[in-house]
């Protein structure tokens, strides 16, 4: 009988948390990538469940939304195609041209520029949003992935896999300033939002590699230790910072599990248990739910941001891979 109240009694305040939540949460919009289904899943961030889903090019990785939230970009990459979609009605547009396997990209801060990582061909394509044009493309090391754009808009930050390292673009000149050495496999790259520093995550290496922006010198090293889990699982991929600046999220691949982490210590404050192959992130605007992708398990875990603890699995397609988020209006 005791076993059975406290079940009951868990039950009711899991029950409660999800009511509490869905009560002050104002209702916005995931959309998720698929890989293998070739779609795209919507989950509605109040009711926290997919809403819809819409088919794509092959293979959809990267997805981003431009910064008026008027169209959102899709890396089909087996289609070589960077798609763009109106976000009203989710109609496809048009393409972009993207050069080969486009993985990643960013949007310019101001609105103007699409950075994409073009992993077959060792290059970075920069894309005049407005005349739809390609205006350089700049080689980088073998195989890039990882893309960042700093606030200011005067640097872009790329990534390759193979070559191990983060390549600091001058986005006046398009002039590689400087070629900085990380760990094995670098997958992703997050400036701080106040540009000072940008943060690459290495996959294989385990570890995330902070560097200064100005000086382009790694200033340290995060490594990543799990109860029970082996090195060899800890993979470090997406990473997604709140808006002040002073927390880090780090997806941590076939460890099933998400890094919290002090910015300014850079100690890990917390692990969180989520789906299985934890890929990337998103934050709700009010950044009060953060969703993961996970890649194995074919789900989005949904984590209470401010009692950082997972509290919802939401089932999508195959191999969801990205996650951007589509703030909606409150109805009048």
């Amino acid at each position: 009988m005791r076993g059975m109240t406290w079940t009951l009694t868990l039950v009711c305040a899991a029950s409660l948390i999800l009511l509490s939540l869905t009560a002050r949460t104002q209702a916005h919009e995931v959309y998720v990538s698929n890989e293998k289904d070739n779609t795209i899943s919507v989950i509605d961030t109040k009711k926290l469940e997919v809403v819809r889903t819409f088919p794509v090019g092959e293979r959809p990785r990267g997805i981003t939304f431009a910064r008026d939230f008027k169209k959102f970009f899709v890396c089909a990459s087996d289609s070589d195609a960077v798609q763009v979609y109106a976000a009203d009605g989710n109609k496809h547009l048009y393409d972009l041209p993207s050069g080969s396997d486009p993985e990643q990209f960013a949007v310019s801060n101001d609105n103007k520029r699409l950075y994409i990582a073009n992993e077959d061909n060792a290059i970075t394509t920069i894309v005049d949003l407005e005349t739809r044009k390609v205006m350089q493309q700049v080689d980088v090391g073998v195989e890039p992935e990882g893309i960042a754009v700093s606030p200011d808009n005067t640097l872009a930050v790329a990534t390759s896999e193979t070559t191990n390292m983060a390549h600091f673009i001058d986005t006046k000149t398009f002039e590689v300033l400087n070629n900085v050495l990380v760990d094995a496999r670098p997958r992703h790259a997050e400036f701080t939002p106040d540009g000072k520093m940008v943060w690459v995550s290495s996959e294989i290496g385990g570890t995330v590699s902070i560097i200064n922006s100005d000086t382009h010198i790694v200033e340290h090293i995060i490594n990543f230790q799990i109860q029970g889990v082996t090195d060899d699982l800890i993979q470090p991929v997406g990473i997604k910072m709140t808006s002040d600046g002073k927390t880090a999220f780090v997806a941590l691949g076939p460890s099933n599990r998400i890094a919290v982490i002090d910015v300014a210590t850079h100690e890990v404050k917390k692990y969180l248990l989520v789906g299985r192959r934890v890929w990337h992130m998103a934050l709700t605007p009010e950044e009060d739910l953060l969703f993961s992708t996970n890649g194995v398990s074919n789900d989005v875990t949904v984590v209470d941001v401010n009692a950082l603890k997972p509290i919802k699995s939401i089932k999508v397609g195959r191999y969801p891979w990205g996650a951007a988020v589509r703030p909606m209006k409150p109805k009048s």
